[in-house]
């Protein structure tokens, strides 16, 4: 191309790079205003003026755009925007908002929109549906396709069965560099993006694998055997996504291959899947610890309000617990007032030291850092700090009670509570995560209502025992 053309390809991109940058901001989130004028445009009925608008974007950013619109908004803007709503906005659309949008579509263009994804994507946008609109869709795909995607629907939710792609490229060790290039340079059903080509022996089990960047580097004539790496991370097709995403950020790897049962190579997964795997189990991992549901924004009113209310339900029968100890101290409170006003804040130290281990703990089991090896020396580690946290908070409220009231045994009883209740939480916020993980439990689900309900329920039982025990009048 001659260096006019180049100035004239130059300039014409110019205004789709100029409009993308106007709609993003410094976060590389969407700007207020224009989604305001997209919107603005279609309801306006100037689909022309909106797909100008939206052209320039990235798949990603298409995808953010529909999102933000209101739900009511979304199919509207959709309608607009044909032809720029492609299979790759859509596989990167929240699974919500995507959802409600192929319920609006007959299974034919679905099935249309899943044949052009890898099946990785494919997968992961036909799992969700209803299984009748799911078996229209698979009745209307190509043979090939279609069962590439049934396959991977009969792996467990989250596996790597449903997260890896089908389209790879192997071949035999005793090839030879040229062929390796040749075989590339001719195949047109290529994987989109690889790094590598996994080596395999004639009953297709993987021997190694060759980096791209050693294959261009080269001569034609050396055997692939000479140059490729033996040494590979091997992902069972069963394995879950978390356990995946963990070898990856462990191995530093960029690809991997995914084995069946009998050790053969069935597909492989990249680290651009892994991204959003990670990203994924991090948020449920943290929403988890609240009990708030999948906390996604888009997620139907309906089902919130069932996934929130069965844990808070099960929370308002813990805090009972603690009513009935705290009935069973009725008299002393009612002679000795202070104790109402100290009790909340024996518990609400309790209940944020426990917190706090129990985020770090759930954390460790998470990233693989606390196992079966080093519990013990968790265990004791937070020993300690609950030690010296009760012991140091509790110093101050003795310092604090006995400059107030003048009573030495309220201010005794007020620190050993808060030394009880610490060790207490600290060993609660530990033992409990652990517990459920060893009973295959995930920590994340329930850990909160069980640490809650130590918290709760012993310190009021350590303070208001020593109280009687001290008769505290």
């Amino acid at each position: 191309m001659s260096e006019s053309e180049n100035n004239a390809a130059a300039s014409e991109a110019e205004p789709f790079e100029a409009a993308a940058a106007s709609a993003i901001d410094e976060e590389d989130r969407l700007r207020p205003e224009f989604v305001e004028r997209v919107l603005d445009a279609v309801e306006a009925g100037d689909d022309e003026t909106a797909r100008e608008l939206v052209a320039p974007l990235h798949p990603a950013d298409v995808a953010d755009l529909i999102e933000l619109a209101a739900r009511d908004e979304r199919e509207g803007l959709v309608k607009a925007l044909a032809g720029i709503v492609s299979p790759d906005v859509l596989a990167e659309m929240n699974d919500f908002v995507r959802e409600d949008l192929l319920d609006e579509l007959e299974p034919q263009q679905v099935a249309d929109i899943a044949g052009q994804l890898e099946t990785d994507d494919a997968v992961a946008l036909i799992e969700d549906l209803d299984r009748d609109d799911q078996q229209a869709v698979l009745r209307a795909m190509e043979p090939d396709d279609r069962a590439a995607i049934e396959e991977a629907l009969t792996y467990p939710d989250e596996s790597a069965g449903r997260l890896m792609q089908r389209d790879l490229v192997a071949v035999p060790e005793h090839w030879k560099v040229g062929q390796v290039i040749d075989y590339l340079r001719s195949t047109e059903e290529l994987p989109t993006d690889f790094w590598e080509v996994f080596v395999v022996d004639p009953g297709h089990h993987p021997v190694g694998t060759c980096k791209l960047s050693t294959i261009l580097r080269t001569p034609r004539q050396r055997l692939v055997s000479d140059i490729m790496q033996r040494e590979q991370t091997l992902i069972p097709v069963d394995m879950d996504q978390e356990d995946v995403a963990l070898r990856f950020q462990k191995y530093a790897l960029v690809s991997a291959a995914v084995i069946d049962g009998a050790g053969r190579l069935v597909g492989m997964i990249t680290v651009d899947d892994i991204v959003h795997i990670i990203q994924e189990e991090a948020g449920e991992d943290v929403l988890r610890l609240s009990q708030a549901g999948d906390g996604d924004i888009n997620e139907p009113i309906a089902l919130t309000i069932r996934s929130r209310m069965w844990w808070l339900f099960i929370n308002l029968g813990t805090e009972i617990l603690s009513v009935i100890v705290i009935g069973f101290f009725g008299d002393l409170i009612a002679r000795l007032v202070v104790l109402a006003m100290l009790m909340p804040v024996i518990t609400g130290m309790g209940g944020n030291a426990a917190t706090q281990t129990m985020a770090v703990t759930v954390r460790a089991l998470a990233t693989g850092q606390l196992t079966g090896s080093n519990s013990w020396r968790m265990i004791f580690r937070e020993w300690w700090i609950a030690s010296a946290n009760g012991w140091g908070l509790g110093l101050i409220m003795l310092v604090g009670i006995q400059w107030w009231y003048h009573d030495w045994a309220l201010s005794l009883v007020t620190l050993l509570a808060m030394i009880l209740n610490s060790l207490n939480a600290g060993l609660s916020g530990v033992l409990i995560p652990l517990g459920l993980n060893k009973l295959k439990i995930d920590p994340a689900v329930v850990s909160t209502i069980f640490v809650t309900t130590m918290t709760d329920t012993l310190g009021f039982f350590f303070f208001l025992g020593l109280a009687a025990l001290f008769h505290l009048h």
